[in-house]
């Protein structure tokens, strides 16, 4: 297909309001691009000038800047494709608020390749020594919330809305913020959406642009240590998700599992199977947690660190000792045939023998810290050394009416 014949078809698409054609035309990697490149036979910007006004404007801008991304794509010139891009996208959006929601799809190509272009620039400018920052992609972000308000600004009703476009949109945006690491952002987009009331409710718009914004949205409540909220959310997300999306699902586990650690869950063998990289890791934890050995399950801190680092769900992760530590404090209560007084002492032989060396002091305080945040019921007889339960199994009430902190 030669430039030519490219915007006869662009054109042609226009036309017909045949958005999902025009998505195909704009793909930069898509088959539609290789169709084009192998017949290009002028590709500079000044040599395409004269084709200016041959479809109205500014698609005639579109098609020139599209085929610059895919000529420097195919040079590996990064940095100069997202450039293109970003013009072709600016240009895209001077047109797309004289449109209709028929035009999503293509909206929702240029977007994409956008953000992924800004993070192969910034990934080659890195790999250059020219910085660790992401001008390329804090950029896509600034184009992407230009795309979010036309949207969201939009007054046509039903279904020719471009307000069906919001939620891919803001999952675009979400992923550039989390990439640059400009997370907070993130609250600004959630405030804008809470502010318009005429935006159709979430679960009226497609799975997988639900399942995305869930899942920001529960990274966020995760990172804000609102671990309730969180869990909620990737709960949603997880449910929701495509049952052959495997990456998808790993990723929404990668926060899921923590948070159910800390309320004394564990996921089940036949799910963690599915997922070998999260069995490897969380295996270690999930057998010190069901035998209460508190040692063990700082062994497995210790190997895991660097990943669970990574992963940023670390903290998480050592807070759900906590469930550990209370297992051997409840372990201690039931040999003991469930008394309601018991001596500290006690407890602090259970933490000598599985290896927990700490003087009694320490011992008693973390008991304190345990009843304070509602794992035991009870209090402790300073004077007596002894901790005094309440009656029966009351004494260690059921982790799920627990708040995590």
């Amino acid at each position: 297909m030669n430039f030519t014949t490219f915007l006869v078809e662009l054109s042609r698409a226009l036309a017909s309001n045949n958005g999902n054609r025009i998505a195909y035309l704009l793909s930069a990697t898509g088959p539609g691009a290789q169709e084009l490149l192998k017949d290009l036979k002028e590709t500079t910007r000044l040599a395409l000038l004269k084709y200016q006004n041959v479809v109205e404007s500014p698609w005639d801008e579109v098609g020139i800047a599209h085929v610059q991304v895919i000529v420097r794509i195919s040079e590996g010139n990064f940095v100069d494709a997202y450039t293109e891009q970003a013009t072709m996208a600016k240009a895209f959006e001077r047109a797309f608020v004289g449109l209709q929601a028929w035009v999503l799809p293509a909206l929702f190509v240029v977007l994409k390749d956008l953000r992924d272009l800004a993070e192969k620039a910034d990934d080659s400018r890195f790999q250059q020594g020219q910085g660790s920052d992401s001008p390329s992609l804090e950029d896509a972000a600034r184009i992407c919330n230009k795309a979010f308000t036309d949207c969201v600004m939009d007054r046509t009703v039903g279904d020719e809305s471009r307000k069906w476009g919001i939620y891919h949109v803001v999952g675009l945006i979400f992923k550039c913020y989390f990439s640059v690491n400009k997370i907070a952002l993130s609250r600004n987009i959630i405030r804008a959406l809470s502010a318009n009331k005429d935006i159709p409710p979430l679960e009226e718009y497609p799975r997988a642009d639900q399942v995305t914004f869930k899942y920001y949205v529960g990274m966020l409540n995760f990172l804000n240590e609102r671990y309730d909220e969180s869990e909620q959310e990737l709960n949603f997300a997880f449910d929701m998700c495509h049952h052959g999306a495997k990456r998808n699902q790993e990723l929404i586990l990668n926060y899921l599992i923590p948070l159910q650690l800390m309320r004394g869950m564990q996921p089940s063998p036949g799910l963690l199977h599915l997922f070998p990289r999260l069995q490897e890791l969380y295996t270690p934890f999930l057998d010190a947690l069901r035998s209460g050995n508190v040692t063990k399950y700082d062994a497995a801190l210790d190997w895991a660190e660097p990943r669970l680092v990574e992963m940023g769900v670390y903290l998480a992760v050592e807070k759900a000792r906590e469930i550990c530590m209370r297992g051997l404090f409840r372990k201690v209560w039931k040999i003991l045939d469930k008394p309601s007084r018991i001596q500290i002492e006690q407890f602090h032989k259970a933490f000598h023998l599985s290896g927990q060396e700490m003087p009694v002091d320490e011992t008693e305080c973390l008991l304190a810290n345990m009843i304070f945040k509602g794992y035991i019921k009870g209090y402790i007889s300073h004077e007596r050394q002894t901790v005094v339960l309440a009656k029966g199994d009351a004494a260690f009430p059921k982790l799920s009416g627990v708040k995590r902190t």
